[in-house]
């Protein structure tokens, strides 16, 4: 089986605070925050996807994006690739466009926060970006 490929953001502000969202009830990993982002579909470059996710979800218009890492991982029904990204160009206010609820915070604070077992590397590798040791 083919990994479902996912272009993943991670938004940071001026402060550099991190933009996660809740996902729905119903979605797979459903209940818990994640990274915004979405599937690439056919065809579509991975910047691509990912500045249409970001506008579609949260209503941002992105500009420049840093590569940060990729993340395979299996869960017991599908496998993702994750595709992440920094995003610290963007145009816009962050809203959830899909009435999902958003919040800006730390990287300290991403611990406060229950995510998919996918995104562990990634809160690692953003705390590595901000707190370099």
């Amino acid at each position: 089986m083919a990994a479902l490929h996912v272009a993943v953001a991670v938004i940071l502000d001026s402060q550099e605070r991190i933009l996660i969202s809740k996902r729905s009830a119903q979605a797979h990993q459903g209940g818990l925050w994640e990274f915004p982002g979405g599937k690439v579909e056919a065809g579509e470059s991975v910047e691509h996807a990912l500045a249409r996710e970001l506008q579609e979800e949260v209503g941002i218009g992105v500009g420049s994006v840093t590569p940060l890492l990729k993340v395979r991982h299996r869960y017991s029904d599908k496998d993702v690739l994750l595709d992440v990204w920094v995003v610290r160009d963007f145009s816009g206010t962050a809203r959830g466009c899909e009435g999902q609820p958003l919040a800006w915070i730390s990287v300290e604070g991403l611990q406060d926060y229950s995510f998919p077992e996918a995104n562990k590397p990634i809160i690692e590798a953003v705390d590595k970006l901000l707190n370099p040791h």
